[in-house]
């Protein structure tokens, strides 16, 4: 049976007196069985220090973290039943493949053909049984990620803990072990807690994810409830790239509403992310991809630049009213309408205001 996850009022302050500083402040969560759950944000957003929490690496100043209906909260490390792979996949370079796989059997002081079996059985989940004889120092980066993993998996743990485990990978490499970190994930029906501050690898491998800034959870939901519905500016810019402009409400609404924004391209209808009254200052949402090129669209301007990338072209709009706005053509043609001026229109669905 998979592992339940619930984390309540987590805190971790270090330092003392005046130079305290919370790198994890009062968090809740709760993260579903067999669920694949990513921690995303900026260096120094609290993101690996909440891992390292779940590990049992770092005693939480204050809240509970509970595995299904055991609190875990002050167990150590070896008593938690959990996984984890490091960035720098901490590999023994003396041992072969199998013989790093096999070590945490062996501490668990399992039998040596139970110990070689499951070993050989967690490099074929990898692909990489046909390697066992080899030594890190043989293999590839992305061959020793999947070691690192193996190694991990082998333990049978309730939860699989990942700490930017593709940072060290060209991202030719990282894309391709995107769907196999998944693909092995699902297959196990593990819980897994990813730490990344990749973007992309986000949206490709999560079931949910929460953005984290300043020790706390900005937002958390799906990679497309996140993308498509942001709550705040950093959420929006920080997951994907967006266009924000400042703007001022027409009117008051309620979560969900499409109501007008004066803005210096004009005025914008929008979906909104909050309850805002009239006259609010507010900020506007719109992804690149969402603006299309449209003879009634109320934004006008002139294509200053454009990146053209065969699939998809970048165009840079600078608009009559002041400001640029960054729009994504995809499958891009010679008899494109965006060319010199132009006039932009997007969905209310797809503009998000925002009341931060």
């Amino acid at each position: 049976m998979s592992t339940r996850i619930k984390i309540a009022g987590l805190t971790k302050t270090f330092g003392r007196s005046e130079n305290r500083v919370k790198a994890v402040d009062d968090i809740a969560l709760v993260i579903e069985p067999g669920e694949i759950f990513f921690l995303l944000g900026p260096s120094g957003c609290g993101k690996t220090t909440l891992l390292r929490m779940i590990a049992g690496f770092i005693e939480p100043t204050s809240g509970t973290i509970h595995f299904n209906d055991r609190d875990i909260t002050k167990l150590n490390p070896n008593k938690r039943n959990a996984g984890m792979v490091f960035q720098s996949y901490a590999l023994w370079p003396h041992m072969t493949a199998l013989e790093n796989v096999a070590f945490g059997l062996k501490v668990r002081k399992l039998p040596k053909a139970e110990r070689t079996k499951r070993a050989v059985a967690a490099l074929e989940d990898v692909q990489l049984a046909h390697l066992a004889d080899r030594k890190p120092g043989e293999f590839s980066g992305g061959q020793q990620q999947r070691v690192a993993l193996a190694r991990a998996l082998v333990i049978r743990p309730e939860v699989l803990l990942l700490d930017e485990p593709l940072s060290n990978l060209d991202a030719r490499l990282r894309n391709d072990l995107r769907d196999e970190i998944r693909r092995i994930c699902k297959s196990s029906g593990i819980t897994t807690v990813y730490v990344t501050h990749d973007q992309k690898e986000a949206l490709s491998v999560a079931d949910r994810i929460a953005v984290m800034r300043d020790g706390k959870v900005v937002q958390a939901g799906s990679p497309m409830e996140l993308y498509r519905h942001p709550t705040t500016a950093f959420a929006a810019s920080f997951l994907g790239e967006t266009n924000l402009l400042a703007g001022i409400a027409v009117s008051g609404g309620a979560t969900g509403s499409i109501m007008g924004v004066t803005t210096a391209a004009g005025i914008l209808q929008g979906t909104l992310a909050g309850d805002i009254a009239e006259g609010q200052a507010v900020r506007v949402s719109i992804r690149p991809e969402a603006l299309r090129a449209d003879s009634t669209g109320i934004i006008s301007g002139k294509v200053e630049s454009t990146t053209y990338l065969g699939d998809v072209a970048h165009h840079l709009v600078a608009t009559d009213g002041g400001g640029a706005l960054h729009v994504s053509e995809f499958a891009p043609g010679p008899r494109s309408a965006f060319q010199g001026q132009v006039r932009l229109a997007a969905k209310p669905a797809d503009v998000v205001i925002l009341a931060d």
